[in-house]
């Protein structure tokens, strides 16, 4: 597998060619057609096999950035490597219920208002970002772990480490026990690789506008266990309780998504994972706010297609991008000249 790091250093097309169309519009119309190899998997409705994933993810760039926000979608990855595939106990449909499906395309007009999207290709069952680079489990490794791995923090436990065990619904996902080589060669290979692409984002942009936010980007199931009132929210915002991001710019984006018409609940499942705690640190202008976004409002959870309000919510999104943009410019201490 080529070096996953090596896509940061191709992203000079197609967008960045001239065209008659503006670059955002370019951005948009490459990745939602099925013109191109590049981005190919994008479109597709269905997952993935190969036996690779090169890229192992993707940075959708505008020409040049001019919103202080970095868009993340890490679990929509739907690229199943053939090993992997063998390996599991279960098919492909059980081990896509841990994917936020479509996320990346949901988000993908980001890119026409200035903003960068970073998306794995790789799955969330195979290995997740979102978490500590070696919450490693005890009951998937065949041998004794090292000192410095996690292996008591409730993911760990609940089978949902670095490394899954099981999948969103509890089923175990491999036949067999996995080598700590294994686990070792995904995170050396995928986890880090994938971290050190982000951070790179997040420097880059806090030392061109002053603050840098990340909106780290997920889908939930439909019915989870945790409901508002008896009523399902539509949306989930986690900002750590108050600690990854500053607590006003959550009200505001709530205000907005309410605005909309949307159920909007706060940090209750879904507060934010490793992603959101690790970059979120508003002392030094670095929010990190985790969006979770309802799947029935966008897909039939069952046969894992677009459904018909698709388009409908992916325009709310892009108007939502817009209006994070302004709150971020007008909450934070920043000239914004920088973007100019």
């Amino acid at each position: 597998m080529k070096n996953p790091v090596g896509v940061l250093d191709s992203m000079n097309e197609p967008w960045h060619s001239p065209s008659k169309d503006s670059a955002g519009a370019l951005v948009i119309k490459k990745l939602f057609s099925r013109a191109g190899k590049r981005f190919a998997m994008s479109k597709r409705d269905t997952a993935v096999i190969r036996d690779d994933f090169d890229p192992a993810f993707e940075i959708l760039e505008p020409p040049k950035q001019t919103a202080p926000l970095i868009f993340n979608s890490p679990h929509s990855g739907r690229v199943y490597l053939e090993k992997f595939l063998d390996a599991s106990r279960l098919d492909l449909p059980d081990l896509r219920r841990s994917e936020d499906t479509f996320v990346e395309q949901l988000f993908a007009p980001v890119v026409a208002h200035g903003a960068p999207l970073m998306h794995a290709h790789f799955p969330r069952a195979y290995l997740d970002v979102n978490r500590e680079p070696y919450e490693l489990d005890p009951a998937l490794i065949t041998e004794t772990l090292p000192r410095y791995a996690n292996t008591q923090s409730v993911r760990v436990v609940g089978g949902l480490g670095t490394i899954a065990r099981v999948v969103a619904d509890s089923e175990e996902i491999y036949r067999e026990p996995l080598s700590l080589g294994v686990a070792l060669s995904r995170i050396s290979d995928l986890y880090k690789p994938y971290h050190a692409a982000l951070g790179g984002l997040m420097d880059g942009c806090a030392d061109t506008f002053g603050i840098a936010v990340l909106i780290d980007c997920h889908s939930m199931p439909s019915n989870p266990l945790y409901e508002a009132d008896g009523i399902r929210p539509d949306f989930v915002l986690g900002d750590r309780f108050s600690t990854s991001c500053s607590p006003e710019f959550t009200r505001l984006v709530a205000e907005q998504l309410k605005a909309m018409g949307y159920v909007v609940t706060f940090n209750k499942p879904y507060a934010g994972g490793f992603i959101t705690e690790h970059y979120g640190r508003p002392s030094r202008q670095r929010h990190a706010l985790q969006i979770e976004v309802n799947r029935a409002l966008y897909m039939d959870e069952t046969t894992y297609k677009r459904n018909a309000n698709f388009e409908h919510l992916r325009r709310d999104m892009e108007r939502l991008t817009q209006t994070m943009t302004e709150i971020a410019w007008s909450l934070f201490d920043t000239p914004r000249i920088a973007a100019e």
